[in-house]
């Protein structure tokens, strides 16, 4: 009932590598052909990768290692590695992280559920991708093209209920953001292209060049499970609790309920499945002392 969403780092990948030369041979008159390749690099050995591969738990034991440059999650006592094979490797800061990605691989029973590792595909992003400055450059610009389209920059004056949460949930938050980074937020009643003014872009261009990668995995996150900029940057400022930032990212759809009813199978999933990724981003972008 739960996977209705592939998370990030579940890459299936089917296709014939097209960079090898393919030569074609028939072995009968009437037998299919066959093909050779060039001997190709072998993919990435990760248990990410594997338990991708298999869907099937394959160890036994799930531990914490820490090292001297941080904490390993180990299953087996072998540490775990990403998508693209580096070592999922916390900082001391970041602690309650590993402890959590460590209880998703615990939880993990005979078969695996990858919609319940969202800790562990957010923290996977946040080391593959984002400790590269190319890649981040090209995130916060993805990011902030979301400013244009934000969810709750777009306002209705019906029905009754959905200006009450609009009010309720949105109105605060885009205050705000309007105070605390002395910027221009424009917000707008009709469907059609809008932007947002450039010195906005750039204020809150500045904001996101300032995060570490960490804070940058969980900003995306929550900026592609919310569809708004805004409710990300709130919940990294913390000036968002998980909850809040659920309820106004849900606030259309807590309109339609109220008004209609809630549909089983879809509401109640999407209510849990937004908390979980929303919960996971917020760990991320948390430090212990």
């Amino acid at each position: 009932m739960y996977c209705r969403r592939a998370l990030s780092w579940v890459r299936p990948s089917l296709a014939f590598p097209t960079s090898s030369p393919v030569v074609w041979t028939r072995t009968s008159r009437f037998s299919l052909r066959t093909y050779a390749t060039a001997t190709q690099d072998a993919p990435v050995v990760s248990e990410t990768n594997r338990a991708e591969k298999t869907l099937k738990r394959f160890w036994t034991t799930v531990g914490l290692d820490a090292r001297a440059n941080g904490i390993a999650v180990t299953l087996d006592k072998r540490a775990l590695k990403t998508p693209s094979g580096n070592t999922l490797l916390l900082p001391e800061s970041k602690r309650l992280v590993a402890t959590l990605i460590a209880n998703e691989w615990e939880n993990q029973e005979t078969l695996l559920k990858p919609h319940a590792l969202t800790m562990t595909s957010v923290a996977s992003r946040a080391i593959d991708a984002l400790h590269d400055k190319e890649a981040c450059a090209e995130v916060r610009q993805s990011l902030l093209n979301y400013l244009d389209t934000d969810t709750i920059c777009f306002q209705h004056d019906d029905p009754e209920t959905l200006v009450r949460l609009q009010k309720e949930h949105w109105d605060p938050l885009l205050e705000w953001a309007r105070t605390t980074f002395d910027v221009e937020i424009q917000v707008h009643t009709s469907v059609l292209y809008h932007s947002q003014p450039e010195r906005t872009r750039l204020a809150l261009g500045n904001v996101l060049a300032q995060m570490d990668p960490w804070e940058m995995a969980a900003m995306e996150r929550v900026t592609h499970v919310t569809k708004s900029f805004l409710i990300a940057l709130a919940l990294v400022k913390r000036y968002l609790t998980v909850e809040q930032a659920a309820l106004a990212a849900q606030v259309e759809v807590a309109s339609q309920i109220e008004r209609w009813g809630e549909v089983e199978d879809s509401h109640d999933v999407d209510y849990h499945d937004v908390r979980r990724q929303l919960g996971s981003a917020a760990c991320l972008a948390t430090n212990m002392p």
